[in-house]
């Protein structure tokens, strides 16, 4: 199978080195428009849409997206539990017929920060997300393929007569994407996900996690599809690439530091309320705990404990940025020049991953830059182990 390559968009330019979530509107049309056809440009296949419970709207952002752009897809990410499954149905289904067929999937992610969680109303406890996760992908797909209504009851929903009278555009339906790393994630994804996706940790770990997924799946009939995510640095010389490398690594401690900064003073002395009080004093506060996401998942704790063990893994994976900002979601990446990477990539690929979702530190400008080098050697390699295999 070819392989597949994701981005990432967003509404504004931001990223551990780039920008402010707390600065200037929240929704910038004309970057996201020029953002998203930056990835069209450069051949990607699809760009995630991040879901945050302050965020804009990912669905909405998917039609802009697909507006503004020739063929590129989108990968709408989604946390079962505030919108019924039949209702998302139908506003896939909507999205995919409008836009020509076969430029929408979505992303199940149960939720790993709680408290993310609770600013949409959700007090749900972890393993009752995930569980709340599998019921929504059983009536979301059951949605979307039935060809006559349909009842359902189970712990979280109940349905009569549900249907939906519009459908995929195409054979290939909505590809449902999932993530997760705990017990209850594993269950779940091996039962439902059309692709697996799993953070960018070294090629023995994940091995031997697709192995883990793989098995699993079996148990239920299923196979899976698996995607890597990671943060590429290239430059035209190695050594050039890991000075950008430690460039952004100095940037970011550089930030966090001054979010803390900012947070204490805010604060004041323990056991004081500080100068707290004023829209601007709370507001700066907000930003001091919050410039890095974090997250509660065991995939992003995974992540940490492979970082603080050691920087580099096989050659090029680097965990420099991953060390400074907690667990948050992916932040190592490879390291070197486009054909290295792309070398470095195919080694996943020839362990089963066949989609890569790559989002830069420097996003506008690392879109454009991997157009001309990274993506390509990246297809070129994939076909290369291709012929192999079936030769």
């Amino acid at each position: 199978m070819a392989i597949e390559i994701l981005g990432m968009v967003g509404t504004k330019e931001v990223s551990e080195t780039r920008g402010s979530y707390f600065d200037g509107p929240a929704v910038d049309a004309a970057y996201l428009t020029r953002f998203a056809q930056a990835h069209d440009e450069a051949g990607f296949d699809r760009v995630l849409i991040g879901y945050g419970a302050t965020a804009p709207d990912g669905f909405a952002v998917a039609g802009h997206v697909l507006a503004h752009t020739r063929r590129l897809g989108v990968l709408i990410a989604h946390r079962p539990g505030f919108v019924a499954p039949t209702l998302a149905a139908r506003k896939l289904a909507t999205l995919d017929q409008l836009s020509g067929g076969g430029r929408v999937a979505i992303h199940h992610i149960s939720g790993g920060n709680d408290a993310d969680q609770r600013r949409d109303g959700d007090f749900a406890d972890h393993d009752t997300r995930y569980a709340r996760t599998a019921e929504f992908m059983d009536v979301l797909r059951r949605t979307l393929t039935s060809d006559a209504p349909f009842d359902h009851e189970g712990p979280f929903y109940r349905f009569e007569g549900a249907y939906s009278s519009v459908k995929p555009a195409t054979a290939a339906g909505i590809p449902l994407f999932f993530g997760g790393q705990s017990e209850a994630a594993v269950e779940v994804g091996a039962r439902h996900a059309d692709v697996y996706m799993l953070f960018g940790e070294p090629l023995e770990q994940t091995a031997e996690r697709i192995a883990l997924l793989r098995a699993e799946a079996a148990k239920h009939g299923r196979t899976l599809r698996f995607s890597l995510s990671t943060r590429p640095i290239v430059a035209a010389t190695e050594e050039a690439a890991w000075a950008r490398a430690e460039a952004i690594a100095a940037e970011t401690r550089r930030r966090a530091e001054a979010a803390r900064v900012s947070a204490a003073l805010v604060a004041g002395p323990a056991g004081s309320s500080g100068p707290a009080g004023s829209a601007g004093s709370a507001g700066s506060a907000a930003a001091g705990r919050a410039l890095f996401a974090t997250s509660g998942s065991v995939a992003s704790a995974r992540l940490q404990e492979v970082a603080a063990r050691q920087q580099v893994y096989d050659e090029r994976l680097w965990f420099g940025v991953t060390a400074l900002t907690g667990p948050g979601g992916n932040s190592s990446g490879h390291v070197g020049t486009p054909q290295q990477v792309a070398d470095a990539l195919l080694r996943y690929h020839e362990i089963g991953v066949d989609t890569f979702l790559i989002r830069g530190f420097d996003p506008y400008d690392d879109v454009v830059d991997w157009g001309r080098e990274l993506i390509p050697a990246l297809r070129a390699g994939a076909a290369r182990v291709r012929e192999v295999v079936h030769s």
